[in-house]
C-alpha cells in the first residue's frame, strides 16, 4: 500500500493530474490486477447479503416507491430488479435506484468504519445492473466490486465526511463510478473524470441521518448508484468534469471540507496490487445500526441477570466518540427517545436498542421496532434511563490503525437500585472476522433463508444460491438471470402505475 498526500493547491500552483486523487484511484481501477480467491468468495458472499435484505424489505413502503418508479423506465436487455421477474427488465439507472434502496432499507447488509462511515455494498446494485446490462460476466463483475471496494474503504480510512457533516454517499459514488470503469474497461483518462463527475454531485448533508430520519435515508445511496451510472455514461460520451475535484482552489476539500489549508492521507493499493479491501469489511447479524451491533450481544448475555427491570436505577453506555455523538445521547436528538418514532430513527439510537435486546435477548428485523414493542411501557421505562459517555479508550480503539485491533463496542454499567452493579463489556460482534463467531459463507446462506423464509420459493432460492456460488464462471447471459424472484402476487407495486411523474 502506499499512502497519498491530498491538499488544496491554489489555481496558480498547477497540480499535474497525474498527481491528483481522483487519478490516482483511476489507475487503481485500470490495473487489471488479479483477483484472489478470498476476495472472491467474499464478494459472493456479500452479493448473497445483499439480496437477503432486498427481498426481507420487498414490500416496505420506501422500496415499493422506488421499485414503481423503476417499472416506469423498462428496457430491453436492461437490468433487473429485485423480487420482479427476470423477462421484465429496465433501464439500469433505474433498476440500480430501486435495487439499492431495498438493499439499504433495513440498514442491514456489510459495513465498514474508520475515519468515516460506510456501506460498501452499496456498489453492487449500480455495478451489477449495468453489467447486467452491458452483457459482462461474473469474472468482469468481480473485478468491478474488486475496485469499487478498495476505492470506498481506503476513502473512509482518509478522509472524515462526518467531521464536516457531510453524508457518506460522498465516498460511495466515486467508489461505484470507479468500479462501473472497470467493469466497461474504460481507459484511465475517462475513469478519471467520471470519478471526478461523481464527486461534484454527491456532496450532501447528514441531516438525513439526523433528527426526524425518513426514507431518505434508504434512497440516499440508491440516488448515489443512479448519480454514478450518469456520469460514466457522461464521460463515455467525451464529456470532462470539474477538475481537479479534491484539490482545487474551489473544490470539494476546500468548501465543504477541512478548507484551503485541510490536509488528508490516502492509503491506495500499488499499480498492480491485488485489491483486498473488501475482507476489511464485516456484515451485520443484526438488523441495526453497525455500531449497536457488538452492544446487542452485550445485552444479550448481561440481560440474564436481571429479573426485574424496573429495579434498574441507571445504565451508561461507554463508548466511542461516534458512537456516542451518532446513535447516543450525544447526539442531542429527543426523537431517539421518542417511543413513536421511526423506524429510522430507532434502529439510530443506541439508548433504546439496548433496552430492548436486554429485556428480549434476541432480535428481529421487523418485531424489534414495531410500534407496539418501542410503546411498551416498561421498555419505555428502562430505554429512559439509558445514556452514553465518550471513553478515549473506545475512541482509539475505534480509530485504530491495524483491523484486528479496531473495536466498534462499549462497555456497559448497569446500577441497580440497591446499589449492586452489573459491568461487562464488548469490543467488535460476534459475527464479525475478529468476534467469537465470524460469518462465512453458511452463516451467509441461513441470514439469506431467514429473511426471504415465505417470501420466495425453494426452488428460487436454490435456483439463485447456485448462481452465487458460480459467480466465477458465470456467461453474460447467466448474470442477466442474477436477481431473485418474488411470485408475483406477493410483490405490491409489481405493474408500472400513474401515481407519480414517471
Amino acid at each position: 500500500m502506499r499512502k497519498h498526500a491530498v491538499r488544496v493547491y491554489p489555481s496558480k500552483e498547477k497540480l499535474d493530474r497525474k498527481d491528483q486523487l481522483a487519478w490516482k484511484m483511476a489507475e487503481i481501477c485500470t490495473d487489471n490486477a488479479p483477483v484472489g480467491p478470498e476476495v472472491v468468495d467474499m464478494i459472493i458472499n456479500r452479493i448473497i447479503d445483499n439480496a437477503s435484505v432486498a427481498i426481507a424489505a420487498a414490500n416496505r413502503r420506501p422500496v415499493a416507491s422506488a421499485r414503481a418508479m423503476s417499472l416506469a423506465h423498462p428496457r430491453t436487455g436492461g437490468a433487473t430488479v429485485f423480487g420482479m421477474p427476470n423477462d421484465q427488465t429496465f433501464s439500469a439507472e433505474w433498476a440500480a435506484w430501486a435495487n439499492g434502496t431495498a438493499v439499504r432499507e433495513l440498514d442491514f447488509h456489510d459495513t465498514f468504519l474508520a475515519a468515516d462511515y460506510s456501506h460498501p455494498g452499496d456498489n453492487i446494485p449500480p455495478v451489477l445492473a449495468v453489467a447486467q446490462q452491458k452483457n459482462k460476466t461474473g469474472k468482469e463483475l468481480i473485478q468491478a466490486l474488486a475496485s469499487a471496494y478498495e476505492l470506498h474503504v481506503n476513502l473512509v480510512k482518509g478522509i472524515c465526511l462526518h467531521e464536516w457533516k457531510k453524508d457518506h454517499i460522498a465516498h460511495l459514488c466515486p467508489a461505484s463510478a470507479g468500479g462501473i470503469g472497470t467493469l466497461m474497461g474504460l481507459p484511465t483518462e475517462t475513469v478519471y473524470q467520471a470519478i471526478q463527475q461523481a464527486v461534484h454531485v454527491s456532496f450532501t448533508t447528514r441531516q438525513s441521518r439526523k433528527g426526524e430520519i425518513s426514507s431518505w435515508k434508504a434512497y440516499a445511496p440508491a440516488h448515489s448508484s443512479k448519480l454514478a451510472i450518469e456520469a460514466v455514461d457522461r464521460v463515455m460520451r467525451g464529456e470532462g468534469a470539474p477538475s481537479p475535484i479534491y484539490e482545487g482552489e474551489d473544490s470539494v476539500i476546500a468548501w465543504m471540507l477541512s478548507g484551503k489549508n485541510g490536509k488528508y492521507e490516502v492509503p491506495l493499493p500499488e499499480v498492480g496490487e491485488e485489491k483486498k479491501a473488501i475482507l476489511e469489511t464485516y456484515t451485520k447479524e443484526h438488523s441495526a445500526e453497525y455500531q449497536s451491533q457488538a452492544l446487542i450481544d452485550l445485552a444479550f448475555r448481561m440481560g440474564t441477570k436481571v429479573k426485574n427491570w424496573d429495579d434498574v436505577k441507571s445504565v451508561v453506555i461507554h463508548t466511542s466518540h461516534h458512537t456516542h455523538y451518532v446513535i447516543g445521547t450525544g447526539a442531542g436528538d429527543p426523537q431517539k427517545m421518542d417511543p413513536k418514532a421511526s423506524r429510522e430513527t430507532l434502529d439510530h439510537s443506541i439508548m433504546y436498542i439496548l433496552a430492548v435486546a436486554l429485556q428480549d435477548g434476541k432480535w428481529h428485523h421487523v418485531d424489534s421496532y414495531s410500534p407496539e414493542r418501542a410503546q411498551r411501557a416498561d421498555t419505555v421505562r428502562l430505554w429512559h434511563k439509558i445514556s452514553t459517555t465518550e471513553d478515549p479508550k473506545w475512541t482509539e480503539a475505534y480509530h485504530a490503525q491495524d483491523p484486528n485491533k479496531k473495536r466498534f463496542g462499549g462497555r456497559v454499567v448497569i446500577t441497580m437500585n440497591d446499589g449492586t452493579v452489573l459491568d461487562d463489556e464488548l469490543g467488535v460482534a460476534n459475527a464479525h472476522p475478529a468476534g467469537a463467531k465470524p460469518f462465512k459463507r453458511a452463516d451467509y446462506i441461513r441470514k439469506f433463508d431467514t429473511l426471504t423464509e415465505g417470501i420466495i420459493t425453494k426452488d428460487e432460492r436454490n435456483r439463485f444460491i447456485s448462481l452465487c456460488e458460480r459467480l466465477p464462471e458465470l456467461t453474460a447471459a447467466e448474470l442477466k438471470q442474477l436477481n431473485v424472484q418474488i411470485p408475483i402476487e406477493k410483490l405490491t407495486n409489481n405493474k408500472r402505475d400513474e401515481k407519480g411523474i414517471f
